[in-house]
């Protein structure tokens, strides 16, 4: 294998073929498993708050599990450059199959996001690597239908796992949408650890950057904070949150003033000056609000407003993540074999998913079901074509020695888009539900109900999924309170859809910015082998345009 300091190209990895076809089941296994838990636990959610309380904490679930990954994604991006992939890949997934028993024993709202936060770890690790070992295995004029691949088997995982945590959910109980992962985990590791290469770029000796590591960190978490704890725990003008900004924007500067001096930077600063680089970095940050408010809020809206059950809201799911299949197949295969346009094809995906983020944003309660399939399977598509581009773009624009940092970039940038964006929608969703709820209640109601379960109702619309709550609610109104009941539900319904629309609107004006700078992307051809670059006189090496 070429040394990390030599400059020129080189082919495909030279594995025995069967050790390439077992390497690459591996990969898609991980993924599969990795994004089975996103989409099993989403269905899920309003069970599980339901049964432990916590509205307010809804997206804490989801959000706590991409802070730690998209902290984890780069860090071990950066580390496989240096030490190689194999035993990060294992560590990753020992770390999330372990964390997702602890998540399934939960027994409070605190612990699951504890433990969601260890799994999230365990999943950057894995998503750090799985992009790169299709990286280290096949140049990026082939990577195209590879990366479909992965796409579409994290579409597969997204058609089975909705539906899948549903009936777990309705039959069973939610404790075994996690469950399930252990199984999976330990046929996974099993294969990575007799059959995984040891893939590492170069044989050099190399210098952990620590201080990078920790001022990223300290940068990170505060801000995901300061953005879910806003406007729901906390005034958005109160010295907690900010606080937590300023303390961010401390540690922003701090980790770039490191990262301009550091022998081996957890990300290099120099990659943000290839203009294909930012660009892709960009879109894939932006276009992550539509993705997690799509997996998200799709099944609230089915379950809350529609008044569908855990299960057959996971059904109605499917033809979405079709969709994302059929879309992802489509553009990873037109990337590799009609010329690598992947600037063409994010005017086309990303100008669709304007289209269903629009269509979702104007849903209500009176919406039917086959309009509702309809405007996910059109943001479902257009999701599924972006999917593949951008990794792929930044993996062309930059070298070998530093694919793990590079591809791991795209994949940071993309889970804290996704974290901010659930920030921020969960921000709206409470702040509109609460006030929406408030405002509407007839006064027959607010008559009849106490005061503090109306307060309740308000931060956790729980007799909207628990058959339990409604029971105890129609106790509360006595026989004579059906009507009452019916107007509660109705107003319930109501201000759930008015502020799921809310959220998907503030989605809309994210993806319509994404459409327009990837207007700005520059296309060059996929290279056909791996290039090599030399290292600099101060030892950094240089980039790859």
């Amino acid at each position: 294998m070429s040394s990390g300091t030599a400059s020129g190209t080189m082919g495909m990895r030279s594995l025995p073929r069967r050790q390439l076809i077992i390497t690459l089941i591996g990969v898609l296994l991980a993924m599969f498993m990795s994004s089975l838990d996103q989409t099993i636990v989403a269905t899920a959610m309003p069970h599980i708050i339901s049964d432990l309380g916590g509205f307010s904490q809804y997206t804490w679930i989801t959000t706590i599990y991409i802070i730690t990954s998209a902290v984890a994604i780069p860090i071990t991006g950066k580390l496989t450059d240096m030490y190689g992939r194999r035993y990060f890949y294992i560590t990753g997934l020992i770390i999330f199959t372990l964390s997702s028993l602890s998540c399934g024993l939960s027994s409070t709202m605190i612990l699951i996001i504890v433990w969601r936060g260890l799994q999230g770890i365990g999943a950057g690790m894995m998503m750090a690597n799985a992009f790169t070992v299709i990286g280290d295995l096949f140049p990026p004029a082939e990577r195209g239908k590879y990366q479909g691949l992965m796409s579409a088997v994290f579409g597969l995982s997204s058609i089975i796992g909705p539906t899948l945590g549903g009936f777990i959910t309705d039959t069973i109980s939610w404790h075994w949408v996690f469950f399930v992962n252990i199984p999976i985990g330990i046929l996974i590791i099993s294969l990575f650890i007799f059959f995984f290469p040891n893939i590492k770029p170069d044989t050099l000796k190399h210098q952990i950057d620590y201080w990078g590591l920790g001022t990223l960190i300290l940068a990170v978490v505060p801000l995901m904070l300061a953005l879910s704890w806003g406007g729901t725990e906390y005034l958005w003008n109160s010295p907690q949150i900010i606080g937590l900004f300023a303390f961010s924007m401390v540690m922003i500067a701090l980790f770039l003033f490191v990262e301009s001096r550091a022998k081996e930077p957890i990300i290099p600063l120099w990659l943000f000056t290839n203009r294909i680089m930012s660009i892709s970095l960009v879109v894939s940050f932006l276009s992550a609000f539509g993705m997690f408010a799509s997996i998200t809020f799709v099944p609230l809206f089915f379950q809350g407003v529609l008044g569908a059950t855990a299960t057959t809201s996971g059904g109605f799911l499917t033809p979405m993540m079709l969709s994302n299949v059929a879309g992802s197949f489509i553009s990873g295969q037109l990337l590799s074999r009609a010329g690598g346009h992947y600037r063409i094809q994010g005017i086309f995906g990303l100008g669709i998913m304007v289209i269903g983020v629009g269509l979702l944003s104007g849903m209500t309660p009176q919406t039917s079901y086959a309009q509702a399939i309809i405007n996910v399977v059109i943001t479902g598509f257009g999701l599924g074509i972006i999917m593949p581009l951008y990794t792929i773009a930044v993996q062309n624009a930059s070298s070998y020695n530093v694919l793990g940092v590079s591809t791991s970039a795209a994949a940071f940038f993309r889970s804290v888009g996704g974290s901010v964006g659930l920030a921020i929608f969960g921000s709206v969703l409470n702040n509109r539900f609460a006030t929406a709820f408030l405002n509407d209640l007839p006064a027959a109601v607010k008559a009849v109900v106490p005061a503090d379960q109306l307060a309740s109702m308000a931060h956790n619309p729980q007799v909207l999924v628990s058959v339990q709550a409604q029971t105890q609610l129609k106790d509360t109104l006595g026989p004579q309170g059906a009507g009452l009941f019916d107007q509660l539900l109705q107003v319930l319904r109501q201000s759930l859809s008015s502020a799921i629309s809310k959220v998907f609107l503030v989605c809309l004006f994210i993806v319509i910015i994404a459409f327009v700078v990837n207007l700005f992307l520059k296309e060059i051809p996929l290279r056909k082998q791996h290039v090599l670059t030399s290292t600099s006189t101060n030892g950094k090496l240089k980039s790859s345009s």
